[in-house]
């Protein structure tokens, strides 16, 4: 059985990016942020907490299959976290 990772980058201008490409998995937009926590760049904490989601300051947020980092500073946090993720 295959494990399902979900991801996306963040920051202010990946995210205007991806809300604009038809069909892109968008977590706060489509409500799948509704009830998880997570991180992001600062500027997006409102939208993911006007949608449900518990948006918290930290480099790395693990909640379940969702792994989200703030910054490009996070990069190593993320990667270990994804790298135990993958490795199960």
């Amino acid at each position: 059985m295959s494990k399902r990772i979900e991801w996306i980058p963040s920051g202010v201008q990946n995210s205007d990016t991806i809300r604009l490409i038809p069909g892109a998995q968008k977590l706060v937009s489509t409500g799948l942020a509704q009830g998880k926590r997570m991180t992001s760049y600062k500027t997006l904490q409102d939208d993911i907490r006007n949608m449900g989601g518990n948006w918290v300051d930290e480099e790395v947020v693990v909640d379940g299959n969702l792994i989200t980092s703030r910054k490009p500073d996070d990069i190593p946090a993320f990667n270990e976290q994804l790298i135990k993720a993958l490795a199960g």
